[in-house]
């Protein structure tokens, strides 16, 4: 006798990692990075300077963020012992590490953080006696405005690339490997998961107070952003 098909299988719910801040801040960041290094090479130091204090104001408020925002976006929930990195590499990282910044993403994201951040505070106090002049180059001794200026324009420069490169390839590789679109993720912030959860996991909080309270804390980041760019001559 014919028996009843079985019923399909219910999909495994969607998670928030990624809050609305969150996602502005990375899409926003990453096209002014993109238009900073094309400024760079154009020599069109009037933009390269406005796009400068944009990524710093941005990075202000990434760093708050990562203590206020949601749980996903919070640093303590990607700083990984080493344990857990070798956990990771070996295919034994448990779903917790693998639905945010799993543990090589999380070195990856902080390296990039670090290198802008360098980068940005050598911007403001190079001076390269041509066509720019950094607002903090007059702050600081002058050896220390003319190692910002080399770095900025030659070492710091080539290893913001080389990480943007980095993550791109590593984005690729887990779409094409992996088959994990990680894209997708930061577009709307949900994540699909891939098993079922063996403990409830807490999602990002995204609501409109949280969203409120993102906008004041970069409109305080974009102040202090161009208070520094008014000290420019």
């Amino acid at each position: 006798m014919p028996t009843a098909a079985e019923p399909a299988p219910s999909p495994l719910p969607a998670l928030r990692v990624w809050d609305l801040p969150t996602r502005l801040f990375h899409w926003t960041l990453a096209a002014a990075v993109v238009a900073l290094v094309a400024t760079a090479k154009a020599g069109a130091m009037e933009w390269h300077f406005r796009l400068g204090y944009t990524v710093m104001a941005l990075l202000l408020f990434r760093v708050l963020w990562g203590f206020a925002g949601g749980r996903w976006s919070r640093f303590a929930a990607f700083v990984y012992r080493p344990g857990a990195i070798l956990a990771y590499l070996r295919g034994q990282a448990p779903l917790a590490h693998r639905l945010g910044h799993n543990p090589l993403g999380a070195l990856s994201v902080f390296a990039l953080l670090a290198v802008l951040l360098l980068q940005v505070a050598t911007g403001l106090v190079s001076d390269d006696a041509i066509s720019f002049t950094g607002p903090l180059a007059d702050k600081v001794p002058g050896d220390w405005s003319s190692a910002g200026t080399d770095w900025h324009k030659s070492a710091g420069q080539w290893l913001v690339i080389g990480l943007a490169l980095l993550h791109v390839a590593a984005v690729l590789f887990y779409a094409l490997a992996k088959r994990q679109d990680l894209v997708r993720a930061m577009v709307v912030g949900d994540r699909r998961l891939a098993e079922p959860l063996a403990a409830p996991l807490q999602p990002s909080r995204d609501d409109a107070v949280s969203r409120l309270g993102a906008a004041v804390l970069f409109a305080l980041c974009a102040a202090l952003s161009a208070w520094v760019a008014s000290m420019q001559g």
